[in-house]
């Protein structure tokens, strides 16, 4: 305001001096006018000014009064992100055609497509050069055509989805150890030659002269560098392919960042020659080794399954370091064709064994991620291997999840070395990162187990590893011990991997007996997870007698959520094994929920299945959630899975010949509780104090404690807190052995959380209601059926129960919400002015009127102690003008001569011109 107070009179003062007869005024009143005008606009745009920032404020209140995160509340903004997760469509179609690959190709000449080969039995990838190769929406003219034609039973178009490399890039110097092969990089391959068990032991199986010959595998990814003079001893052109240029040469597209070096990496680790006087040593060095090009393009269903279904009597093993984005905020599998590969594989490939799928269980512990969000080591058929750093550390980019079953190590931070393996243009990387690296060190110890036997099936190898697993030396304090005495890691599954321990054992293990599949379905439910609380539901197993020895176990759930990452997800055993299926994800923002989302769990292996399992779901956002469907899939054995096994080789805290090595190598025990300890939040019931009301019935008391409080009361009354009642007073609700059996909702699944924490079940309902544990009163006989109250929810008022889903009146502070089966309190919303609450709209008027108090002060000492608009009249200047010799004025007229003289002073004004001015 100064600055433009000032501007505004040096404009003027040069005006006088052009015209001076604008600047006659007495006093100085023009000048004066002008700057008030100037002083009532500046106020005019200060006013203008507090209005946009005001209204600024209650948009951006109003927009956090109703979510905490803006994406999430944008619908338009979450639906286009979900359909840019699940990709473009692309020019492919995968077909279902009977009757071989000439009826095939017969029908894509018709339809104008080209055939590009077999997907697996009967199924087909077609190709249409006319459809554009990036397209959000799908070629409904082409579709028809294919669904027209009597000869295709099935088709479908492609859709790229997003599948990411799961390695990291940064180069560090590592340290050496001692030579002991002519490979240059022996010495820094650290995770093989320590020894005294802080490497994957694998020495003393080259010693018993196991190499992996004979045993095929391939690695799943952007190519392989087929002529590599470390690899091309050991390349298998039948375990290769190039299923995105449609050819046999897996070559990579080189370009100026080396992006395509991925697959060249992980081979080198599989099966690197040996004692050749170049770069490194694989694993497997006796194995064959071939690479499949598929992520260097468009990545689809169809691309997935032809990959996963190549060549599979011929290769054993698919090597797998990618999958859906580790963002923390994806949640993606397997598609159906992916899918139907999967299953074909384990049924039929290796002559019936089942094809091995090793998979890299992730990298995005950086961004909170959960690997059972991820569909490919979340499922059954593969072996998810998870990172340990050199010092035996989770990685910062580890995830943690139930479905991790073993560990290799890979890279750490700073300071702490990485992997050694072949890379592109023939040369040598010490710097090979993240599960990218630990998934082909865990195939490269497979096919050594595979040369020591190879009638092993695919459950036969996981079984191996479950038994031979080492947790010593590997840090996390998430370690407990499962029902069979095993010790798990949501971190590191069962622990490193033992290449020796696991050929030793291959070659006495006996073919597990034919896997068993028992399904349990919930009672039909629509519970609803209130905010920042939790239910937890009960599932009694009786009948599953063909399944008595666990091995995986998912628990498919149906939710829906404003915000799926505030979901947390846990599920307990009968023999007390407390599973994290899912941890909050911070970034996780979609409201697409769970749709029977198959969350697996290998912690429990070897349990036996039947009891009570209770799934805990808590809701850590700020709106409610639901679960509409639940069900548990346990897939195992009915008979022990070696014959030497013991009899009851799954009952809880009896522990197996083959746990000897399952020790922790560092003092002190884990609590197998600590992972909840650490990564559970939310409320809990909490009891209340209230003071005793006028219900209170006094002598009605039969026996007491020490310290004068009531232990039993006479028939009538209720006892709760040490005092006998005439009704259980508000807040509390009776006992549920006294409520009348109609109030007991027969064959509902509603499970209920005690004051203790303790879970009881009802002996006349499999799916019952579970009340707080009675105390345990002296009677003398007197009171044969005594009555106790129990405190409600905090939120309630009065209850039926101890959860908050059971209010049936609410405080002051909430609202009663009834729906089909449950009722609780929700906090009442504050009452909103312009779109704020009342505390904020006050505490914004009180700033806002503050702030133009402060205004309007600062404009008035500006004008009337610093003088900025206007000067006294005794200090007005005047521009210097011409006078003649004797004083007067040059060429003036007389008329104005006066004007301008003050008082008592005689002007005269000369010109050099005859012209009046």
């Amino acid at each position: 305001f100064t600055l433009w107070c000032r501007r505004e009179i040096y404009i003027k003062k040069k005006k006088m001096t052009s015209d001076v007869v604008r600047w006659t005024s007495i006093n100085g009143s023009k000048r004066m006018r002008l700057c008030s005008e100037n002083v009532f606009k500046s106020i005019l745009y200060e006013v203008v000014v507090l209005l946009l920032v005001i209204n600024c404020n209650i948009s951006v209140v109003r927009c956090a009064s109703t979510g905490s995160d803006l994406s999430s509340d944008n619908e338009w903004d979450v639906d286009l992100q979900e359909h840019m997760t699940h990709g473009h469509f692309t020019p492919t179609w995968a077909v279902h055609i009977p009757g071989g690959k000439d009826v095939a190709d017969i029908v894509a000449a018709e339809h104008g497509f080209i055939n590009k080969g077999e997907i697996f039995n009967e199924h087909y990838h077609f190709h249409h050069n006319k459809v554009q190769k990036r397209s959000i929406d799908p070629s409904y003219h082409h579709q028809g055509r294919l669904d027209g034609d009597h000869r295709v039973l099935w088709a479908v178009q492609q859709k790229a989805k997003s599948r990411q490399k799961r390695d990291l890039i940064r180069i560090r110097p590592s340290r050496t150890f001692s030579v002991q092969l002519n490979d240059p990089k022996w010495q820094h391959m650290w995770y093989l030659n320590r020894g005294n068990g802080l490497d994957m032991n694998v020495i003393p199986a080259w010693k018993d002269g196991i190499t992996g010959r004979g045993v095929v595998v391939t690695i799943l990814d952007d190519g392989l560098e087929s002529d590599h003079p470390d690899l091309e001893h050991n390349y298998d052109p039948q375990a290769s392919y190039d299923v995105n240029s449609h050819d046999d040469d897996p070559m990579p597209h080189y370009d100026i960042s080396d992006s395509n070096r991925h697959g060249t990496r992980c081979a080198g680790e599989v099966a690197a020659t040996a004692n050749n006087s170049l770069c490194a040593v694989g694993i497997a060095y006796g194995a064959s080794v071939g690479g499949v090009r598929m992520l260097d393009g468009d990545v689809t269903d169809a691309v997935e399954a032809r990959s996963l279904s190549l060549n599979p009597q011929h290769i054993d093993i698919y090597s797998a370091s990618w999958g859906p984005d580790d963002d923390g905020k994806t949640v993606d599998g397997p598609g159906e064709l992916a899918t139907r590969a999967f299953i074909e594989g384990v049924k039929y490939g290796r002559n019936g064994k089942g094809s091995i799928f090793i998979w890299a269980s992730g990298n995005g512990g950086r961004e909170h991620d959960n690997c059972n969000c991820d569909g490919y080591t979340n499922s059954i058929w593969t072996l998810s291997i998870s990172s340990a750093t050199e010092e035996g550390a989770v990685p910062w980019y580890s995830e943690m999840c139930s479905s991790t079953l073993a560990t290799t190590y890979s890279s750490g931070g700073q300071g702490e070395k990485q992997i050694v393996t072949t890379d592109l243009h023939h040369s040598c990387t010490t710097s090979h990162t993240g599960t990218s690296a630990s998934a082909p060190l865990a195939a490269g110890i497979v096919a050594l187990v595979l040369e020591a036997n190879r009638n092993l099936t695919w459950r036969d190898l996981q079984h191996i590893v479950v038994r031979t697993a080492k947790p010593g030396n590997l840090n996390d304090p998430t370690w407990g011990r499962n029902g069979v005495g095993r010790r798990v890691s949501h971190s590191f599954g069962y622990g490193l991997m033992d290449a020796a321990g696991m050929v030793k054992l291959a070659r006495t293990w006996k073919t597990v007996p034919e896997q068993q599949l028992c399904e349990i379905n919930a009672p039909p439910l629509d519970r609803v997870i209130p905010p920042k609380g939790q239910i937890t539901l009960t599932l009694t197993v009786e009948h599953c007698m063909g399944v008595n020895y666990l091995e995986h176990v998912q628990a498919k759930i149906t939710l829906t959520s404003q915000r799926r990452g505030d979901i947390q997800i846990y599920l307990t055993s009968p023999a007390g094994t407390r599973v994290t299926l899912l941890t909050s994800r911070i970034h996780d923002v979609s409201r697409a929920g769970f749709t029977l989302w198959p969350f697996m769990s290998v912690h429990t292996w070897g349990e036996a299945p039947h009891g009570n399992w209770q799934l805990e779901i808590r809701n850590e956002g700020r709106y409610m959630a639901q679960i509409t469907d639940w069900r548990l899939l346990f897939y195992g054995t009915a008979v022990p899975p070696q014959p030497n096994d013991p009899p009851r080789f799954g009952k809880p805290g009896q522990m197996g010949p083959d746990l000897d090595h399952n020790s922790l190598e560092f003092e002190g025990e884990r609590a197998s509780g600590q992972w909840r300890e650490t990564h559970q939040v939310g409320e809990s019931l909490v009891d209340v104090q209230r003071t005793p009301s006028g219900d209170v019935v006094d002598h009605a008391c039969l026996s007491y404690t020490p310290d004068k409080k009531c232990l039993e009361c006479e028939h009538g009354t209720f006892l709760y807190d040490g005092l006998c009642y005439r009704t259980c007073p508000d807040g509390t609700y009776v006992s549920v052995d006294n409520v009348p059996k109609s109030r007991h909702r027969e064959g509902h699944l509603s499970l209920r959380s005690s004051t203790q924490g303790s879970l009881e079940p009802r002996e006349n309902s499999d799916y019952a209601m579970i009340e707080p544990e009675k105390r345990k009163v002296p009677s003398d006989g007197k009171n044969s059926d005594p009555k106790v109250c129990f405190p409600c929810h905090s939120s309630c008022l009065r209850c039926r129960g101890a959860s908050e889903a059971e209010c049936t009146a609410c405080t002051d502070a909430f609202d009663l919400v009834t729906l089909k089966i449950d009722s609780f309190c929700l906090k009442k919303p504050e009452r909103k002015i312009f779109g704020l609450s009342e505390r904020a709209f006050v505490i914004s008027v009180i700033f806002f009127a503050i702030l133009a108090c402060s205004t309007t002060l600062l404009v008035i000492w500006c004008i009337r102690k610093k003088r900025l608009c206007f000067k006294p009249p005794n200090e007005y200047e005047y521009d210097p003008v011409k006078t003649d010799t004797d004083g007067g004025f040059t060429n003036f007229p007389s008329s104005l001569k006066n004007a301008f003289s003050p008082k008592g002073t005689t002007l005269t004004l000369s010109s050099d011109s005859e012209e009046e001015n």
